[in-house]
């Protein structure tokens, strides 16, 4: 497996796996809209094939996650693309790596905790304003939960 970040030939398939993979083309966090094509992205690559994907974009020395996606749970794939991005996170002196999930994604909250993130706020009720810039947000998610807040974490280097 190939961790690396995606070469601008790239840039038109990381789209298409993005929209396959949230329904659209864009991330809402903060009531902040993120366009699949303005962020960077780091990809995993097993045979010429992306196998795994995440974006992120850096401002004023802060940089967010965006998305996590790996389309073979359970092989590690998460794991080393974050292990990666904040590898190349150090070398940028940044002041803040932060993150959102929505309150459904247990899979994800638990990840980010056992790999050392820690939750830093709840944005109450933000799933409401999220959907007036982005509808195709479901209103259940996983498990049949509500999906009603934005939960923050946060990466100390």
């Amino acid at each position: 497996m190939e961790i690396r970040l995606t070469l601008l030939e790239e840039k038109n398939i990381v789209k298409e796996l993005f929209i396959k993979e949230w329904n659209s083309d864009i991330m809402i966090s903060k009531n902040q809209k993120h366009f699949v094509e303005n962020l960077e992205s780091i990809i995993a690559v097993v045979d010429k094939e992306i196998i795994g994907l995440l974006t992120f974009n850096i401002i004023n020395k802060q940089a967010e996650i965006v998305s996590l996606d790996s389309f073979n749970e359970g092989k590690g794939i998460g794991t080393k693309l974050l292990d990666f991005t904040l590898n190349y996170f150090k070398n940028l002196y940044l002041d803040r790596i932060w993150l959102i999930t929505s309150n459904d994604n247990c899979h994800a909250i638990r990840f980010y905790q056992k790999r050392g993130w820690k939750m830093v706020n709840i944005h109450f009720n933000a799933i409401e304003e999220a959907r007036l810039l982005k509808p195709q947000i479901p209103m259940f998610g996983y498990d049949g939960i509500p999906i009603l807040h934005e939960i923050e974490f946060e990466y100390s280097l």
